[in-house]
């Protein structure tokens, strides 16, 4: 076989109706070398991997996060947003999303937590996700008093619904034994 590193190990397929689906080595770290057309027979190669086999450069791709959302609305919109919370501020009150959320923390320290979940802290760095729909989320709160927190979150919504949705007070308290035990 031609020496085209782990080009070969992992590929982007595009089922008809899916999507890209990313195929990836065991141990989760993607790493891609691309070879030169020097070391390589493009006349042998998938012509989904020439692209691979035309540059020289050294890409790695490492998994933040694999989850499979518990479902998409039909139709979604999509959006990335860029969130930027003040230091120590409590973040967004009580609420819920009409679809999945992904996202990443770019800096500070987040205090996240969902309904049935205790409360947790993400860091720059790591990688985060919530089912949406039902689920309340009750806490995006900078966890560090001197530090912005900066997250990129990535929302599939339903067609036409805000980004989110505040719950109202009646509604936390008849939901009250949903929320996990508070930190002392």
């Amino acid at each position: 076989m031609p020496d085209i590193g782990m080009a070969a190990a992992y590929l982007f397929r595009r089922p008809a109706n899916l999507g890209a689906e990313f195929i990836r080595p065991a141990g989760g770290r993607c790493r891609c070398r691309r070879a030169s057309m020097a070391t390589v027979d493009p006349l042998r190669l998938p012509a989904s991997t020439l692209g691979i086999a035309m540059r020289q450069d050294l890409t790695l791709q490492t998994m933040l996060l694999d989850q499979s959302p518990p479902f998409v609305p039909e139709a979604p919109e999509v959006m990335t947003v860029l969130v930027e919370v003040p230091p120590g501020d409590p973040g967004t009150p009580p609420h819920r999303h009409s679809g999945p959320v992904y996202g990443y923390v770019l800096e500070g320290e987040m205090i996240f937590e969902l309904e049935g979940e205790p409360e947790r802290v993400i860091r720059a760095g790591e990688a985060f996700w919530e089912p949406g729909g039902d689920v309340i989320h009750y806490q995006t709160a900078n966890n560090l008093p001197s530090t912005w927190l900066r997250l990129v979150v990535v929302m599939i919504m339903v067609p036409g619904e805000p980004m989110l949705r505040l719950v109202d007070p009646e509604e936390l308290e008849r939901r009250r034994d949903r929320r996990a035990p508070r930190p002392s």
